[in-house]
């Protein structure tokens, strides 16, 4: 069986903080997906494709982060692949919404996922969002969504619940 290319766009977020011993700074440096989550996934069936955009908190993302973030979705669809994009969460659905609105005609899903805790942390949420988000995106119909926490939400139809450290349907 041919595996599937899946397109994996980063952008920082919590997901991919790391602590520095030197000064116990928890921060995005660079991007660490391929190297601490998806090496540790088995996904035969699956080839990754993994392109890190910027290395940012979501709550320091500006308007022109997301336009960044939508052209290189734009560049990517020519391709017909699915496509992953690792993101902060405290803005996470704000970017959903903005994509949906940037891109209105989608071939594939586009699916957004991060976490509540960092990789590096023993009860991190990172790798099962990641599968998750991986699965959401072959599975899909095309449009934008948030996966997150076994659940999959249509872009704004959700919100964070910074109480209960997920997402929910929106009221």
């Amino acid at each position: 069986m041919k595996p599937r290319t899946l397109i994996v766009l980063t952008t920082g977020g919590t997901i991919e903080k790391t602590y520095d011993e030197g000064d116990g700074s928890l921060e995005n440096r660079d991007t660490i997906l391929e190297r601490e989550v998806c090496k540790r996934l088995r996904l035969p069936y699956t080839y990754l494709q993994v392109i890190p955009i910027m290395c940012k908190d979501s709550l320091y993302m500006t308007p022109e982060d997301r336009i960044v973030i939508a052209r290189q979705v734009r560049s990517h669809l020519i391709y017909g692949h699915p496509i992953v994009i690792i993101h902060g969460t405290d803005t996470m659905a704000v970017t959903a919404e903005y994509l949906q609105e940037a891109i209105p005609a989608l071939t594939v899903p586009i699916v957004l996922t991060g976490a509540m805790r960092p990789v590096g942390m023993h009860d991190s949420d990172a790798f099962q969002n990641v599968a998750e988000a991986f699965m959401a995106a072959q599975i899909a119909r095309p449009g934008v969504y948030i996966s997150f926490h076994n659940q999959l939400f249509p872009a704004g139809q959700v919100q964070k619940n910074k109480q209960r450290l997920t997402f929910e349907w929106k009221d």
